[in-house]
């Protein structure tokens, strides 16, 4: 958790007007979100551990800047961060309603959420249902999803939105921006457009949305 506040500090010059995080636990995910400055993420967070987490600072698009649509969004057991405009939202909110998905905010994002899980119904594997998944997006994106069911890992995936990936002896990460990495690694990877790559603590692997 300390390593990604570092990182969303690196970052407060872009700007922002809520920040949070989640982290895989034992059994489920932990999130902490709030509006304002990342001081009072960091407190709030500051009893939490974890190896595997994901964390956000948002500039209000889709819906007022407030708790409820500040990031991660969360959908069964997983969470979501995600930079960028789904153009495609609306049609696949009203997909997703007819699902069954419950909408708790008034993001494009949350849909990216409600659609990884609906995708894990029938495709268990996170890297293979975040690349079906992403197949349905239209727009610019960077994401970062992960699953209290399959700890210790991390797929991410861009299109239009930057994002690139680092590597080093004590784990991977990944980020927007290579000054978030910079205090854990100058080993950096730059994703091509349409890239999915999963990261564990020992390795990255990175295919095609198309499965090359």
């Amino acid at each position: 958790v300390s390593c990604l506040v570092q990182g969303f500090k690196k970052l407060d010059s872009r700007g922002y007007d809520s920040a949070g995080l989640a982290v895989v636990q034992a059994d489920h995910i932990e999130r902490v979100r709030s509006v304002g400055r990342v001081a009072e993420l960091e407190k709030a967070s500051a009893n939490t551990d974890s190896r595997t987490g994901i964390a956000h600072t948002r500039w209000a698009t889709h819906g007022i800047p407030s708790e409820r649509n500040a990031h991660p969004h969360v959908s069964g057991s997983i969470a979501v961060v995600h930079n960028g405009i789904i153009e495609n939202y609306e049609s696949l909110r009203q997909q997703l309603t007819t699902e069954g998905y419950v909408f708790t905010s008034d993001t494009d994002t949350e849909t990216i959420a409600h659609l990884v899980d609906l995708t894990l119904r029938r495709e268990p594997d996170l890297f293979r249902a975040v690349q079906i998944a992403c197949r349905q997006l239209v727009g610019a994106y960077a994401i970062a999803v992960i699953d209290h069911r399959q700890p210790g890992r991390i797929v991410v995936s861009h299109e239009g939105s930057p994002l690139l990936l680092g590597l080093s002896d004590n784990g991977n990460y990944a980020a927007s921006d290579a000054s978030a990495l910079l205090q854990v690694t100058r080993n950096m990877v730059y994703l091509e457009n349409g890239d999915i790559a999963e990261l564990t603590a020992s390795g990255v692997r990175i295919e095609t949305l198309a499965g090359e």
